[in-house]
């Protein structure tokens, strides 16, 4: 088989040869005589990955004793609501920054249990960028601020966060684990794991035990962040093929060089596809703002629409795929997460430098 580029916004690219280990224990894990995904939850086989995985997220990021690591479901939507769900009520507020797609559907769901301060909207710039963090004060008793560290939609990313008083909260699904953290900075990280973690159906939740502490209550079992953080993710039955699957991504990270690796490497196939855009005299135009382009989303438009057609065929003709951009914004997006090699990247960045002079 030759295997395609595989730019889609998610799910992603997995590395390689996670793919081949999970292939050759699929059938039989490690002379179990079964599957680890047909074995029990509580087995001591399947203990020994949950916590590994555990102790992978730990490592990289490099967490104090005082984080918790869960391991949920229902993707970072479910986020959007079980956050405000815990820590909004009828007297509480929180603040949010309203970035693009993402942060606004995050917007929508909290201020159904409480009131939302939204400290900046985008609107102005077609949410093509990001204020100053240094400009950012929270609202006098919000019980925390929301961003959304990568919009995968828009292709903006937070370079740097905002300090402030409020515990800050990040929607990282689509940037998650690819470069290091100020993790103090923190009181919760979510993401979905499609992106740069494994399979979808798994949601990677990090909290700070000083923001669990404020955990309201009324609140069912398995929606409480306290319920899976006292159990371990083993409240009840966890996604047991995602979560097996992320311990090999971790260790592929952890075997790679780590999150500062990661960093080098996403930036390196980012500015390549950049550069392409920008050395073709306006063929192409990134409308993002430079500062906060991302280097996980790449998003673009051609000069002449019409084009847009032949060139998205002649993509996937040479095994390029998922490039169309979000049906709510048009245009293309390459989304270069950790596993797609750079080799991808510069195939995309010659492509799109010959299809402009044919073209252009």
């Amino acid at each position: 088989m030759t295997r395609k580029f595989n730019f889609h916004a998610g799910p992603s690219t997995l590395p390689l040869s996670v793919l081949e280990e999970l292939q050759a224990e699929l059938v039989e894990y490690q002379g179990l005589g079964l599957s680890l995904i047909e074995t029990s939850h509580r087995s001591p086989e399947y203990d020994e990955v949950h916590n590994r995985a555990m102790n992978l997220v730990k490592s990289l990021f490099g967490l104090p004793d005082n984080y918790k690591v869960l391991f949920l479901q229902g993707g970072a939507t479910m986020q959007f609501s079980m956050l405000p769900m815990n820590f909004l009520g009828p007297n509480r507020s929180a603040d949010y920054i309203n970035s693009g797609a993402w942060a606004k559907k995050a917007i929508e769901d909290a201020v159904l249990y409480g009131k939302v301060n939204v400290l900046y909207d985008g609107k102005s710039s077609n949410y093509m960028s990001l204020p100053d963090p240094e400009s950012i004060t929270s609202s006098a008793g919000a019980q925390y601020l929301h961003i959304t560290s990568n919009e995968t939609i828009g292709g903006v990313q937070w370079k740097s966060f905002p300090r402030t008083q409020a515990p800050l909260v990040a929607d990282m699904s689509s940037d998650i684990m690819s470069r290091p953290l100020p993790v103090d900075q923190f009181a919760m990280i979510y993401a979905g794991a499609q992106k740069n973690l494994g399979p979808a159906g798994l949601t990677l939740v990090i909290i700070r035990d000083d923001l669990l502490a404020q955990e309201q209550d009324g609140i069912g079992a398995y929606l409480r962040y306290s319920t899976h953080a006292k159990n371990d993710s083993l409240y009840n039955t966890p996604p047991v093929f995602p979560i097996y699957a992320l311990s090999k991504v971790l260790t592929w990270i952890q075997n790679s060089g780590g999150l500062g690796a990661m960093e080098q490497r996403n930036r390196e196939k980012a500015q390549v596809i950049y550069q392409a855009i920008e050395q073709t005299g306006g063929f192409y135009t990134c409308p993002v703002d430079p500062g906060v382009r991302s280097d996980m989303n790449i998003v673009f438009t051609l000069a002449d629409s019409q084009l847009d057609k032949p060139f998205l065929q002649g993509s996937e003709e040479l095994g390029m795929i998922g490039l169309k951009g979000h049906r709510s914004v048009g245009g293309f997006r390459a989304s270069v997460y950790n596993a797609m090699p750079l080799e991808g990247a510069k195939a995309l960045a010659q492509y799109m430098v010959d299809f402009a002079e044919k073209k252009g």
